[in-house]
């Protein structure tokens, strides 16, 4: 089985630069995590009424709701099989130092349906967000967040943009400095920038043929 990312992107995963193959290449068949440490440089947010969203979103590990400079940084990526039998890669950050960082949980999935990686986000999977992804010249990766959908227990609901944002990220590796490079803005059509951070981190690739139970949302949705 190829890697999640490997299906959404086709012939341009070999456009990347080899050590973001070796990042993005986390799967199953790979049988290797990528644990990534470092430093984001920048955290920001938007004006004083988007600390609200923030912290409720915290709750869930959706949003994180401080902002501040040269914060460490950690991101943990594992394959694992979830109940319903989809591979699926751990995308969880966690931002500051002590027992409780900040987290931002995320797992992914390839959606054979919609031809795409799908994001869910938070501890019980609230969240799918359709991601497009696109290889750039230099071997860089920019991933875009499209529609968002809603899901608790039967409801489910197309989520509006009016009240979320399109997150934009730039992922690339520094040859130079030996370094991974990220940069994260979310923004809303109307309101404009919501939250945002960049900076650098190394990665170790462990062996790996399942996900920490830590690391695994409370609750899986099935729904794509």
């Amino acid at each position: 089985m190829t890697a999640v990312f490997a299906l959404a992107l086709g012939e341009q995963f070999e456009r990347l630069h080899p050590m973001m193959q070796k990042r993005f290449g986390v799967g199953l068949d790979a049988g290797y995590g990528c644990v990534g440490t470092g430093t984001m440089t920048r955290i920001r947010r938007g004006p004083w009424w988007t600390v609200p969203f923030l912290w409720i979103g915290r709750i869930r590990n959706i949003l994180v709701p401080i902002q501040g400079e040269n914060v460490p940084f950690s991101i943990e990526n594992y394959p694992y099989r979830d109940p319903f039998g989809r591979e699926t890669v751990t995308f969880v950050r966690s931002y500051g130092a002590g027992p409780r960082p900040h987290r931002f949980d995320a797992t992914m999935i390839y959606s054979e349906r919609a031809g795409r990686v799908i994001d869910y986000l938070g501890t019980h999977q609230h969240l799918a967000v359709d991601l497009d992804l696109t290889v750039n010249d230099d071997g860089s990766l920019v991933l875009l967040s499209d529609a968002q959908r809603f899901y608790e227990g039967p409801f489910a609901f197309r989520f509006p943009m009016l009240f979320s944002g399109r997150a934009e990220l730039h992922e690339s590796y520094d040859d130079e400095a030996r370094l991974y490079r990220m940069k994260l803005e979310v923004r809303n059509r109307w309101f404009g920038f919501l939250f945002g951070y960049e900076g650098t981190f190394s990665c170790d690739f462990p062996d790996a043929l399942d996900a920490p139970a830590r690391l695994k949302p409370r609750r899986h949705e099935r729904r794509e």
